[in-house]
């Protein structure tokens, strides 16, 4: 277990490849050994922040958060032929329907627990609580 109490190996998962703890998404992706795709909307990387190097492909998009109709040609642009896919959402739930997609195409995808910004706490807010940003791992904001 890491510091947020995730499993530092693959959760199963169903209709993808499994859960990863930021740990692990960041071990993969620093040792080049996957592809993280964000896919917030660019509206959250503006103003929230992002992950310097992630591909930036969209599941929804702001205002309405209305499904990204290129989102299946710029995932299979940003990912090359046989690598590993993290997606990175907010929370980590987006991100759990858009690894089911990516699975579809044929890609070998992986959801990232906690997303960027963790679980909310006690007050309802994020990023106090696990997460990527949370726990040190590279982000930039504009």
């Amino acid at each position: 277990m890491n510091q947020d109490g995730l499993p530092d190996q693959v959760r199963p998962a169903q209709g993808y490849a499994g859960d990863v703890s930021p740990a692990l998404a960041h071990r993969w992706w620093s040792q080049g050994d996957a592809v993280m795709v964000d896919v917030r909307s660019d509206a959250e990387r503006e103003w929230v922040g992002y992950v310097p190097g992630a591909a930036a492909v969209p599941w929804k998009q702001w205002p309405g958060m209305v499904p990204n109709a290129d989102f299946d040609a710029l995932l299979r642009s940003a990912v090359p032929s046989g690598a590993k896919v993290l997606m990175l959402c907010r929370s980590g739930v987006r991100s759990i329907a858009a690894a089911r997609r990516a699975t579809e195409l044929g890609l070998q995808a992986y959801n990232i627990l906690q997303g960027f910004e963790g679980d909310p706490d006690s007050h309802g807010q994020r990023g106090h609580t696990g997460g990527w940003r949370r726990a040190g791992f590279p982000w930039q904001q504009s």
